[in-house]
């Protein structure tokens, strides 16, 4: 009897435990939500606006080093990531003479040496004639000259031969047209050419086998683009902050110098060419093609009064703010009118309306 008692006396318990809960939760949900908000306390503070332009990094002039004269790659004396000076020989070409212009120029020297032979004969029969005085002064003169002629004319046959044979005389060994040399002071970029790869010569048809890259490293620039809607607030002579990918540590100061007048179309939008000269320290290695961030300052704003700009209310050509009046009876906002200015998406001048010693309704606070 008594455990049915008990019985009955729990389940009695648990029942009124139910319905008093029930009660107390009904009661929570009819009372009315209480919104908290987070706020934000105006500052002083410097804003900028920047944009920021991809691109890479390269030297202002890369020179291509191109053969005078068309044979095949003899020797290489340089390769790519040694510096080079002007006028040192990078490479030698060997010439491979057209069989028909070698004999034709073979032929002239012959031919040559039979017109010599016979002016030395005939000038040394002039002079004996001379001596004795059975001609005259002009015409041992003219057989001077005939002589010389003829002397310069062998002459100018050999050094062809040679040109057309070896791609070299031996007058002009020091100038020689089979010694590639750079014509600028830098560092080689890329030799693309092996030893035993044929070159040709730039000519009107053709521009050339490249025999090496050369760049001046101390002379460089960021190359990038920037967008149509803000390329109009940029101007050559602006600064630019340039931060390198694969020197994330680093970044260096820039001025723009270059905006192209004309707009090129990547992927449905138009965006303009820039490009801006970088100072790079003594101690920074920078390779040709690394790639690159340029921000621009757009607008810059000192000393001036800001709040979180997701605290302004937008509201056609007005714009307002809430401002905190009380707090002990639950947070009470009142709607005030603000003159906002420049916002570096993020935060937001404010030119008039509220001080440093006002709070502002700043979004929910999440409970």
């Amino acid at each position: 009897m008594k455990t049915k008692k008990y019985l009955k006396i729990g389940i009695l318990v648990a029942v009124a435990a139910i319905f008093v809960w029930t009660f107390v939760f009904l009661w929570q949900k009819s009372l009315p939500e209480v919104t908290v908000y987070n706020l934000a306390t105006p500052e002083i503070t410097d804003l900028e606006k920047t944009t920021v332009a991809t691109g890479k990094v390269e030297p202002r002039d890369e020179v291509l080093i191109k053969p005078q004269i068309s044979g095949i790659i003899d020797e290489l004396y340089k390769e790519a990531g040694q510096t080079v000076k002007k006028g040192e020989v990078i490479a030698k070409v060997k010439v491979i003479p057209e069989l028909g212009t070698l004999n034709s120029a073979e032929s002239r020297v012959r031919l040559a040496e039979i017109n010599g032979a016979q002016a030395e004969t005939d000038f040394t029969r002039l002079e004996a004639l001379h001596k004795d005085g059975l001609i005259s002064n002009e015409e041992y003169e003219k057989g001077r000259v005939e002589l010389q002629q003829a002397r310069e004319e062998l002459q100018a046959a050999r050094d062809n031969r040679d040109i057309v044979r070896d791609g070299i005389t031996q007058s002009s060994a020091d100038i020689s047209s089979t010694l590639i040399r750079s014509t600028i002071e830098g560092l080689i970029l890329d030799v693309p050419v092996k030893v035993g790869n044929s070159v040709i010569m730039a000519n009107t048809m053709n521009d050339g086998t490249t025999i090496a890259t050369v760049a001046d490293m101390n002379d460089l620039i960021f190359r990038g683009n920037i967008d149509e809607t803000e390329v109009g607030r940029v101007h050559e002579g602006m600064p630019v902050k340039i931060t390198i990918g694969a020197l994330q540590d680093l970044s260096f100061d820039a001025s723009l110098e270059y905006i192209a007048p004309k707009a090129t179309e990547e992927n449905g939008a138009n965006q303009f060419e820039i490009k801006a000269a970088l100072v790079v320290p003594d101690t920074v290695v920078i390779r040709s093609g690394y790639s690159a961030n340029a921000e621009i300052v757009l607008e810059r704003a000192k000393s001036t009064l800001a709040i979180p700009e997701g605290a302004v209310e937008f509201s056609g050509d007005s714009t307002f703010v809430y401002v905190l009046t009380d707090s002990i009876h639950g947070q009470q906002f009142e709607r005030r009118p603000v003159e906002v200015g420049m916002s570096d998406g993020i935060r937001i001048a404010v030119k008039g309306g509220i001080t440093v010693q006002d709070k502002i309704r700043n979004g929910q606070k999440e409970l």
